[in-house]
């Protein structure tokens, strides 16, 4: 399995605005019904107030590398990444999850 996780927070020269930011959210968090493909999905918000933290994390899994790079294209994925880059930076991990089974 690949896990492709991806943490968001405001652009440092956008002004906060909450109305922006639940709707830019609950579409992340919708996306997944448009990603048939995902094996999981799942949208949280920070909780601590701590300068070094950011303010979401998307967790997700794929099959594999190949899920993964078809997801990044998918139209849906594209119209949210467009609104998006106007409100937040993010940074992405993508690795191949341990089979925990295997030992």
């Amino acid at each position: 399995m690949m896990k492709h996780i991806v943490m968001f927070r405001r652009l440092p020269a956008v002004e906060k605005n909450p109305q922006l930011e639940n709707h830019l959210v609950q579409w992340m968090s919708d996306l997944a019904k448009d990603i048939e493909f995902a094996r999981s999905w799942k949208v949280s918000a920070n909780e601590l107030d701590r300068p070094i933290c950011w303010d979401y994390v998307l967790e997700t899994t794929f099959d594999d590398a190949e899920a993964v790079n078809r997801y990044l294209p998918h139209p849906a994925h594209v119209a949210l990444v467009t609104e998006l880059k106007k409100y937040f930076e993010w940074v992405v991990v993508d690795y191949t999850e341990a089979d925990t089974q295997a030992a």
